[in-house]
């Protein structure tokens, strides 16, 4: 693609499909689905223990059985061995809807009310389902489970309210039960014999005796929407838990016959999942507002408690920003949350505390969401003061006061600023000033005041004389510079202003001549980019106070853009779902992507190497890897800004850029021949650089000097054998004879065994040239000359192999000497030897002047 190639995505727990869980030894494991892949969790803690391969579709039904996993996308079944696609099963004809584990086999039900069986035990061998079902005509299948004890029989609920009792060894539909007039949206069987309880659309559950059809018990909870999930547990408390559309889960006392208790605020979206862990009072619960979350039964009234959770945004994000040097990224959606995710460790992601909020909204009679702050629209962080006071400002939509955050303690500050409470309007921008002591704010009525960070007090606000106020409109950014001199700001209508810092009066203005929408100030250059209503991005010099720049090349709203930490860079995004990169020194676009869904926000990361981007109706965020293989080379063919790459949103799971979309495995470059010993890694390099091995040097430096490292080592007596040594301990050394040295796996040896391993090539009877041609280790040396030609051609491994050549050369120096075919391959790995060396030392010589005349320079 170009600078940037797709990576991954993060802040996805699961979505709107219900999890299979399965019990592998004293652990437990949930398997949730996120899209177009799969995750396993482990319960115990809820850590990510395996993250499954990108699909082509939307996976739409998932089953589990020890290291199997069955997901259903579109029309096709996939069966996974954790994380390899072992089959495809192809079948159906419409969308597969369920499946069900059943002893050795999964039966899955699609949309036109087929139902197949599948045997998974010898996967390969049975490519083909072993049973086909056809349900009826007026029969819309939304559920399917098994009654315990009940031997080769499912139940099958439907659209129209009915309930199937179905012989699947016989393909016979054995009873019809009428149902209640409402449909069937889930079905669970209970520890009790011939006992289900079915959730019907109307609300109300049923708990049905199938061998009597009698009822035993019905509940109805109408208020709560329909009841779309059902566990019953099974520690010896006689409870029914039930999940509603509304996000609300319901706990039921079969014995008493009535409502235990009600977990209001459990979820902020339907409930898809609902399971009591076998003999345990925990309860497991999933929901479509991307989180899970554990309950547990351990209170004196019964009550549940919220043991732990995973969560991620619930609603898309709008504004993100790298922090802790790339390390975290800070991310604000439209749910409300202010969350902090981590690229390197996924547990470690959070969402931001806002105080209290559960004990508010329980004594308050309140939702959860109406006491959360409203979404932010803008933020501005300072990581020097991080462990000192607030380094965190936010702006949120329609709100008069900008709020505080201490990233350290991961909560929300004490204080609350608030610009002009003579006249307060709704605050729209934010920046904290180099040093993290203080705080910018603009406003909608074109008021700017400065607050110190530590003690929430104004330190004075920005007034143009005539005007008694900042700007005339909307104040649409502002920024500080980095020796706390300049302050600058935008207002709506398109007036800049420069002002002093301190004084806050105004040094210097200009008119953009058109509406600014944002504006993003780099710190190292002191430039400053101004998105208008046109379209074109401006960028300005606020000392010189002149436009130096103009890049034109978006087709729709921009959206976002930002500097690069060294200020070279700018990127850009725009609604037309394009991303450019912008070479400032040069005025010119050097890169340009075309993704299918438009991004809303971006950021990128101090060390250049990684962009994370938001998206229109996304609930993640996407990081973009810098590629390696970006030289120079490259950067002509996207100068020109017409050719723009199209590229896919990054996958759950890390992924090549040259994967394809219908399969995980990366596409081959097809000029390189299978039968090369290559890989095809070799071949893309930096342009003329080394690319070291990165062992560790003991590994690599002893092989020079392993003939004193032995001397030195050797023992002064031989080794005597113990006196009672145990029967499984063999006391007599032995040593295979096998060649075990594969140029691929010789740097995962040890420095003794690879010495051991070259001197096994060693030709002990070589008087008679013309027999060596056909003997292995003639070819094994012709082989190991040709991966040395290949490594050094292509500067791989560099120290490593050097020091291999040199062991080698020591060993069979003799043996090339001789004969006259190695004569030929050593002379050409001379030549190419000679010419590397002859190009790093022109590198270091060059570095070498560089450093010496920057050293006795004077600055």
């Amino acid at each position: 693609m170009g600078i940037f190639e797709p990576y991954r995505a993060i802040g996805y727990i699961t979505s709107g499909v219900p999890f299979s869980v399965q019990r592998l030894g004293t652990e437990t494991f949930v398997t949730v689905t996120v899209g177009k892949a799969f995750q396993i969790y482990n319960c115990s803690n809820l850590k990510l223990m395996l993250i499954g391969p990108q699909l082509s579709k939307k996976i739409r039904a998932l089953a589990s059985y020890r290291d199997f996993t069955f997901a259903a996308y579109g029309t096709d079944i996939a069966v996974f061995k954790r994380a390899h696609q072992v089959a495809n099963w192809s079948r159906h004809s419409a969308k597969v809807n369920f499946l069900l584990l059943f002893g050795d086999h999964i039966l899955s039900v699609d949309a036109d009310g087929n139902v197949f069986i599948w045997s998974f035990k010898g996967i390969e061998d049975n490519p083909a389902p072993i049973e086909h079902i056809k349900l009826d005509a007026n029969f819309t299948p939304t559920c399917i489970m098994h009654p315990d004890t009940y031997l080769n029989k499912v139940l099958i609920g439907s659209q129209e309210g009915s309930l199937q009792l179905w012989n699947i060894s016989a393909k016979k539909k054995l009873y019809e039960f009428k149902g209640w007039n409402s449909s069937i949206c889930s079905c669970v069987s209970s520890p009790a014999l011939d006992v289900t309880a079915v959730g019907c659309a109307d609300g109300t559950i049923h708990v049905h005796n199938i061998r009597y059809d009698k009822e035993v018990v019905t509940f109805k909870h109408s208020a709560r929407g329909t009841v779309t999930a059902l566990s019953f547990s099974t520690d010896g408390q006689p409870l029914l838990a039930s999940g509603g559309s509304s996000g609300v889960i319901s706990i039921w006392n079969l014995e008493k016959k009535r409502l235990q208790s009600v977990i209001r605020e459990a979820h902020e979206s339907s409930i898809i999942s609902l399971h009591f862990f076998a003999n345990e009072p925990v309860l497991m619960s999933s929901s479509a507002d991307n989180s899970i979350k554990m309950w547990i039964f351990d209170t004196s009234d019964g009550d549940p408690r919220l043991l732990r959770f995973r969560s991620g945004h619930s609603a898309p994000p709008l504004c993100i920003r790298f922090y802790a040097n790339g390390r975290h990224i800070l991310s604000a959606g439209q749910d409300r949350a202010f969350r902090l995710f981590s690229v390197i460790q996924d547990q470690q992601s959070r969402e931001l505390s806002q105080g209290h909020i559960s004990k508010r909204a329980k004594k308050l009679r309140m939702k959860e969401e109406e006491l959360k702050l409203k979404p932010v629209i803008a933020f501005d962080c300072a990581e020097i003061r991080e462990r000192d006071w607030c380094n965190v400002v936010t702006c949120h939509m329609d709100t008069e006061q900008a709020y505080v955050w201490r990233l350290q303690n991961f909560v929300i500050g004490e204080h609350i600023l608030r610009p002009c409470p003579e006249n307060p309007t709704p605050v729209k921008a934010c920046a904290i000033s180099a040093c993290g002591n203080f705080a910018v704010l603009g406003t909608a009525g074109g008021w700017i005041e400065r607050f110190n960070l530590q003690s929430g007090i104004s330190r004075g606000s920005y007034v143009d004389t005539p005007k008694a106020s900042a700007h005339d409109a909307e104040v649409v950014g502002v920024a500080c510079d980095s020796t706390n001199t300049l302050m600058i700001s935008a207002g709506y209508h398109g007036d800049i202003k420069v002002w002093d810092f301190k004084g806050c009066y105004v040094k210097s203005s200009w008119e953009v001549g058109c509406t600014v929408v944002k504006i993003v100030y780099n710190r190292l250059n002191g430039l400053l980019a101004a998105v208008t209503d046109d379209l074109v991005i401006r960028l300005y010099d606020v000392v010189a106070l002149r436009m130096v720049r103009k890049f034109e090349g978006h087709a729709d709203r921009i959206t976002d853009l930002c500097f690069s930490e060294d200020g070279k860079w700018l990127l850009s995004s725009s609604m037309d779902g394009s991303l450019r990169i912008w070479d400032v020194v040069l005025a010119r676009q050097i890169d340009a992507i075309h993704v299918d869904v438009s991004i809303t926000a971006l950021s990128l990361s101090p060390n250049m190497d990684v962009l994370a981007t938001t998206h229109v109706d996304q609930n993640g965020v996407y990081l973009v890897n810098r590629s390696i293989f970006s030289g120079a080379s490259n950067v002509d063919s996207f100068a020109s800004g017409k050719e723009v790459v199209n590229v896919r949103l990054p996958s759950i799971s890390s992924m090549n850029g040259s994967q394809t979309e219908d399969s995980d495995e990366p596409v081959m470059d097809n000029s390189v021949s299978k039968d090369t010993s290559v890989s095809p890694t070799f071949i893309k390099q930096i342009p003329e650089l080394v690319t070291l091995s990165l062992l560790p040097k003991s590994q690599w430096q002893s092989l020079i000097n392993l003939d004193i490292i032995k001397v030195r080592n050797k023992p002064i007596e031989p080794p005597k054998k113990p006196e009672k040594a145990p029967f499984f301990l063999p006391s007599v050394p032995s040593l295979s004879g096998e060649i075990l040295f594969t140029p691929s796996e010789a740097n995962g040896l040890s420095p003794s065994a690879l010495d051991m391993e070259l001197r096994m090539l060693q030709i002990i009877d070589d008087e008679n040239l013309e027999d060596l041609d056909g003997k292995p280790e003639m070819i094994s040396i012709e082989l190991l000359l040709d991966y040395f030609v290949c490594e050094i051609s292509y500067k791989n491994n560099f120290e490593f192999i050097q020091a291999v050549i040199r062991l080698f050369l020591k060993i069979h120096g003799e043996t090339i000497r001789r004969h006259p075919k190695l004569q030929g391959k050593a002379k050409k790995l001379l030549e190419i030897q000679s010419d590397v060396w002859q190009k790093i030392d022109t590198m270091f010589q060059r570095t070498r002047c560089m450093v010496t005349f920057l050293s006795n320079s004077q600055f």
